[in-house]
């Protein structure tokens, strides 16, 4: 536990357990009963304490385990979705309108150029709705046949992924990939739309690729990520949050919601993925234990018993 979160929970027991109230107001039976630790095993929170700690309570039951494939990628432009701007006639340019990074409309101008042949005027457009990303492109120079704006609509995006000689048999067009920033903690689910036919000699990798909606802008071009392939899934009668399990005495345990609070329960664990985890024993469907958080109630459990040892 960090001492950040250690922090955040001081004070939320402090100020929910009676002390932020007047200075003649009493602790409830409740608040009381869980800094004394009274049931030997439990601890016991108030709501407005579960709140506080940012402990969220979930039912145990049946989902879907996934087989997945640890890989990591790379953002990048969807190159379908990337044109190129280029003057119709050679030309002298006049006036340009647009810069990188400005958000565009397909038939908006983007530079007026005047013909070198007719002497007439004439607008350069963007072909498609998105973002300007290179511009070579003053008043007053010659446009000749070069580019002039490139344009892409990240509306969506690709996720380059690099397997491993290894993993190559494993993965195939139409597959399921869960894609994570750790940076910004973003996450979504795209599907793998081409395989490389041949590897890169230099690292020795194969490209798969995955078509990611971002109709949001938050993935950018540029961003590493990590991504889990999905090999199969499995359904399961019960499982509970990874972030549920926590260890004691060289156990699993869950931190099960009972009457006398917040039980710990030893359970044996079965299959899991990188959200959730089987349940084989020590816990039954329709249970609700702690989903989140359940590290503070380990804390709490630790700090009780020290207090009863003393």
């Amino acid at each position: 536990m960090n001492q950040k979160s250690l922090w955040v929970l001081v004070l939320a027991l402090w100020t929910l357990g009676g002390c932020g109230g007047s200075a003649t107001e009493a602790p409830s039976t409740k608040a009381e009963a869980h800094h004394e630790h009274g049931e030997p095993g439990h601890v016991e929170l108030t709501p407005e304490q579960i709140q506080a700690a940012g402990i969220v309570v979930a039912e145990a039951g049946p989902a879907t385990i996934r087989e997945t494939l640890p890989v990591y990628g790379v953002i990048a432009p969807n190159a379908e979705r990337v044109r190129d701007v280029a003057a119709r006639f050679p030309g002298v340019i006049l006036a340009v309108t647009a810069k990188v990074g400005d958000a565009v409309r397909a038939g908006e101008t983007l530079a007026t150029v005047e013909s070198n042949e007719s002497l007439q005027s004439y607008a350069v457009v963007a072909p498609l709705n998105g973002v300007v990303t290179a511009r070579q492109a003053n008043p007053g120079e010659q446009t000749g046949e070069k580019v002039l704006f490139t344009i892409a609509d990240l509306s969506s995006v690709w996720v380059e992924l690099s397997l491993f000689p290894r993993d190559m048999t494993k993965v195939r067009v139409g597959q399921t990939v869960q894609v994570a920033s750790n940076d910004t903690g973003l996450r979504a689910d795209g599907k793998i739309i081409y395989v490389a036919p041949f590897g890169s000699s230099a690292n020795q990798t194969l490209t798969a690729r995955v078509l990611l909606d971002n109709a949001d802008r938050r993935w950018a071009p540029g961003l590493y990520v990590s991504a889990r392939v999905t090999l199969g899934e499995n359904p399961v009668p019960l499982v509970v949050r990874n972030e549920a399990l926590q260890t004691l005495d060289n156990s699993n345990v869950v931190f099960v919601h009972a009457r006398q609070g917040f039980e710990p329960r030893p359970v044996r664990i079965g299959r899991a993925d990188g959200q959730l985890s089987e349940v084989t024993e020590g816990l039954r469907a329709g249970e609700r234990y702690a989903a989140a958080n359940s590290f503070i109630l380990k804390a709490e459990l630790g700090k009780g018993s020290a207090e009863h040892d003393d």
